[in-house]
This record gives structure tokens, sequence and C-alpha cells, in this order.
């Protein structure tokens, strides 16, 4: 395996790994019923981006000059970090658990197919159209398999304009999502290394979510349980996963990396399956099973054709 087959493959295992934990996000927020969404989003976004910038402090100084050269790119991506859980436990409210991480995980990979088409002039491939269409459309079966459980009381009564606005919020944290990611791919394509990117990115967004956590985050003090859970967040599944999700976009592109993340999804129904206690038809297995096709077919390289030895270098004839 080459040097660069081998970066490739670790790129995608980093990303795997931190959609999986990413996945354990929902079945945790469940420990803590009582905490505001905006006060989780706030906690798992907010700290944990500071998080990162703590930990990339030196890889930060050590390479100022090229974030203040490229602060454009740094600011806009801190802004969509921090739009992006406030939209998607937002859309969650609105529309429902299901609905809300369908949208905004399952559109992902489509936003992300754009942004690079739009600004990198990347082209859409037969191979790249497919494993969207089957990661989407699985994707929605799997939704449509999953009960709602949270918040069931209020949307019985909620209004076709509340899911809506809930779905419309799905779209906006899906095409922040991939907008962040990027926008730190272009930071890691200019040199600039990316726990620098990651850490000076989610440390601005970390900051903007502050006053957020402030207003709506003071159920997380009522309980060990809530704290933890908060710590949980904030530690776990946003600090690691995305110091995982900065090393594997060295690698790979962002549009692929978000199509791994359709793994998140699965992890998440398993996850409640298993510890909520939630069940899956035959239509979510065949949702899962559709998300690891798309995933197989993204993520594989195809071999390149072997390149025929010049004429020159052919045996000379015998005489």
């Amino acid at each position: 395996m080459t040097h660069t087959s081998s970066n490739y493959l670790m790129g995608i295992i980093a990303v795997v790994v931190a959609s999986f934990l990413w996945g354990t996000t929902g079945t945790a927020a469940t420990f803590a019923p009582d905490v505001n969404s905006l006060g989780i989003a706030a906690v798992s976004m907010g700290c944990g981006g500071l998080l990162q910038a703590v930990i990339a402090w030196r890889y930060i100084v050590r390479q100022w000059q090229a974030l203040k050269q490229h602060r454009a790119l740094v600011l806009w991506g801190a802004v969509n970090v921090a739009i992006y859980p406030l939209a998607f436990y937002s859309s969650m409210r609105l529309s429902g658990v299901t609905i809300g991480t369908v949208v905004s995980i399952g559109m992902a990979p489509v936003a992300a197919a754009i942004i690079e088409r739009l600004f990198d002039q990347q082209k859409l491939n037969t191979r790249w159209i497919m494993s969207i269409i089957l990661g989407v459309f699985g994707v929605l079966l799997l939704a449509s398999a999953k009960p709602q459980h949270s918040g069931s009381a209020d949307m019985g009564s909620m209004s076709q304009w509340y899911n809506f606005f809930g779905i419309l919020l799905g779209l906006i944290a899906a095409f922040t999502y991939a907008m962040y990611s990027w926008l730190a791919h272009r930071l890691i394509q200019r040199s600039v290394h990316s726990r620098a990117a990651m850490g000076s990115m989610f440390g601005m967004g970390g900051l903007l979510l502050f006053p957020v956590l402030l207003l709506t985050g003071a159920e997380l003090l009522d309980s060990t349980t809530n704290l933890l859970v908060g710590v949980y967040m904030a530690a776990v599944p946003m600090f690691m996963g995305y110091l995982l999700f900065g090393y594997g976009l060295r690698s790979i592109r962002a549009s692929l990396a978000t199509i791994i993340t359709l793994l998140e999804p699965v992890v998440a129904a398993i996850l409640a399956m298993w510890i909520v206690g939630e069940t899956l038809s035959w239509i979510g297995w065949a949702g899962i099973g559709l998300i690891s096709s798309c995933l197989l077919i993204a993520t594989l390289k195809r071999k390149p054709a072997p390149t025929p030895l010049p004429a020159a270098v052919d045996a000379p004839a015998s005489v």
C-alpha cells in the first residue's frame, strides 16, 4: 500500500469513527430530558469547540500568520459552526427528531457536492450521483421506520407551517455543516494544519455560542446526570469527533467526508433500539443496507488501468 493510499484509508477510518461518536448524541440526550435543546446544542458544539481551540493552541500560534492571511475563511467557517447546531436542534424541535436528523444529515452530501461544483468546479460523475441517490434514499427509508419519541405531545398539535419551517432549518443545518467542512478542507489545502484550521474555526464558533449557553443551559446544573450528559456531549462526540473529522479532511474530499457521515443516523437508530428500546422494521434495515451501499460506492477507488510500455523499451527483434 502506497503512502497516498494509506492516508486515504486512514482519512476514511477517522471520519467513520467520528460518525459513530456523533451517532451517540441522540441517545445521550435522552438521559437529560429536562435540558433545553438549544442548551444541549450550545454546550456540545460551544464547549467542544473551545476545547478544540485549547488543545490546538500551539498549532494556532505557530500558524497565526497563515490564519490571519485566510481570516475570511476562518470567520465564515466559525459563523457556519455556530449556526449549524442551532438550526439542527431547532429543526428537531419543530419537525421531530427523525425528520430533523434526516434532513440535516441526509442532505449534507448533496449540499457538499453542490458547493464543490460551484467553488471547485468538481464534476459530479456517475459514481458520485449514484452514491448520493442511494444515501439520501436510505436515510429517508430509515426515517420512515423510526418512531418519533422526542416532543411527542407537542408534535401532535404542531401545524404544517411549523413542520415546514423545521424542514427549512434542517436544510440550513445541512448547508452550514457542508460549508464549514468545505472551508476547513480549503484551509488545509492552503497549507494550514488541520488542528489549526479546526481549532480556530471551532474556537470562534464556540465563543459565538457562549451567550446561547448562558441563556438556555441553566438546566445542565440541575442534576449530576444533566451535567454529565453535557460534559459527554462536549468532550466525546464534539471534541473527539471533530478532531478525527479534521484529520480525515487532510486526505479526503469534503463531499466524501459528508457522505461517510451518513453512518450517523444508522448508529443513532441502532443505539435507540439497543438502549432506548425503539424497534426497527424491515424498511429501516433496507435503509441501512442502502446507506452501506452508498458508502461502499463512494469510498472505493478504481484501480488505474495499467500503462502500456512505450515501443522504445520493447525488446529488440532477434536477427
